[in-house]
């Protein structure tokens, strides 16, 4: 695994650590669990990392040298990614992998560099951008903050790579756009620890009848705005016993009062007169979540754009239904009226009617919320994740190797093990 910014060790909610460090710590322990041996290489950002850290039984993080070794916005780590293919390609020639996983598209420029070193013949790359620069600039557009040279870069790694692995299908048509070839594609979601996030176990006080939850980072896109707007709505509608809490912070190190966006929303929820209801809890560390989430009647998660979205996954995996934008990853996590809503993006009139039709319907947010969790068990677990991602890597190994004249089966080791 090549996680240039994203390190599976990092505190999750600080800038720039979120959804692709719990996608790569996961992920890369499901497949020690099932016997693969896993490396993650990330950027060293503070001088006292120890080069090689274990992670869980089969895995290891090993810390490179590329850059000043201190926190780098992930949008200014382009020019150092020479350095960290460097540090990758030294050692692949010391203990070569099977197969190498690229996350995001600068781990991608660093990791397929790296694996033309190595060889003959060079190491499988396969690639997942948990984002996609042409879709963050039609929806950000100049508030877009990547460097020129994703524009260019982006597709290249993709169309150079092995295997692509998209995390939905929306994604998969944004590759397909893009030059990428289709049978290189293979879409395998994000997960959920099922184990971890369950409905049944404690569950924290609600201060109103209903509680609607919204879970992460405070950044416009995320559209937490259109959830207090929502709210005022449903007070328009009869639902005035509700109250909105919502969990997170925009990444900064300071509390949720200096926060720019958490006073945006303070001030919205003043404006509307619904102040009283509006709760802003700042970050909730992760073993707490699964508390907060079963205290929710709701989740609301209605960003402009969506890559894929972890919370609504946590969220049905408590028993707890999820109303959603109909955007990215969120069309496929969520089925509408099965284990949640879909709205249109960026329609709080749209939300409040959706969370109206659950607030009023207990029988309904049951079904919804029992539903969530049976697809949760049998799609995204991260064991059933893990092993989708590993005949990937089969496939890709298997691919690449014919494209060479070699034998399909020359870098799969004793009982299919990957390294």
């Amino acid at each position: 695994m090549v996680s240039e910014h994203a390190s599976p060790l990092a505190a999750i909610g600080g800038v720039d650590a979120g959804g692709q460090n719990v996608h790569v710590a996961a992920l890369s322990s499901a497949l020690g669990r099932q016997g693969h041996e896993v490396t993650v290489y990330t950027r060293r950002d503070d001088p006292g990392l120890p080069t090689r850290v274990a992670l869980a039984p089969g895995v290891e993080v090993v810390h490179l040298d590329a850059g000043p070794a201190e926190r780098v916005p992930k949008d200014a780590l382009l020019p150092f990614m020479p350095a960290l293919a460097d540090g990758l390609a030294a050692d692949w020639e010391r203990v070569r992998p099977d197969v190498v996983h690229g996350h995001f598209w600068m781990s991608g420029v660093a990791a397929l560099d790296a694996a033309r070193r190595v060889g003959p013949p060079p190491v499988p790359v396969v690639q997942t951008f948990h984002a996609l620069g042409v879709v963050k600039r039609r929806h950000q557009g100049a508030a877009d903050s990547s460097p020129a040279e994703r524009e260019e870069l982006e597709p290249e790694v993709g169309r150079t790579a092995d295997g692509v692995l998209a995390t939905c299908t929306d994604e998969a048509r944004e590759l397909a756009a893009l030059g990428v070839p289709g049978d290189s594609i293979t879409v395998v979601p994000c997960g959920v620890d099922t184990a971890r996030f369950l409905p049944t176990g404690p569950a924290e006080p609600k201060g109103r009848r209903f509680r609607i939850l919204s879970v992460g980072r405070l950044v416009q896109r995320k559209g937490v705005d259109l959830v207090v707007t929502a709210l005022a709505r449903l007070a328009e509608l009869g639902h005035d016993d509700v109250e909105l809490v919502v969990v997170g912070g925009s990444g900064g190190t300071s509390g949720v009062r200096d926060d720019p966006e958490a006073r945006r929303l303070d001030d919205l929820a003043r404006r509307l007169g619904v102040a009283d209801r509006v709760h802003i809890r700042g970050q909730v560390a992760q073993a707490e979540l699964p508390r907060v989430l079963r205290s929710a009647d709701a989740v609301v998660c209605a960003p402009w754009y969506e890559p894929f979205g972890i919370v609504p996954l946590e969220a049905a995996a408590c028993g707890v239904p999820v109303v959603v934008s109909a955007v990215g990853g969120l069309t496929d996590s969520v089925v509408h009226g099965e284990t949640g809503l879909h709205v249109p993006p960026r329609d709080p009139d749209a939300i409040a009617s959706a969370l109206a039709a659950l607030l009023d319907d207990e029988p309904l947010r049951r079904r919804l919320g029992v539903a969530g969790r049976a697809r949760m068990e049998s799609r995204y677990s991260w064991d059933r994740v893990a092993a989708d991602t590993a005949d990937a890597y089969r496939r890709t190994i298997r691919r690449a190797m014919q494209g060479v004249g070699s034998s399909p089966t020359e870098l799969i080791t004793t009982e299919g093990v990957l390294r």
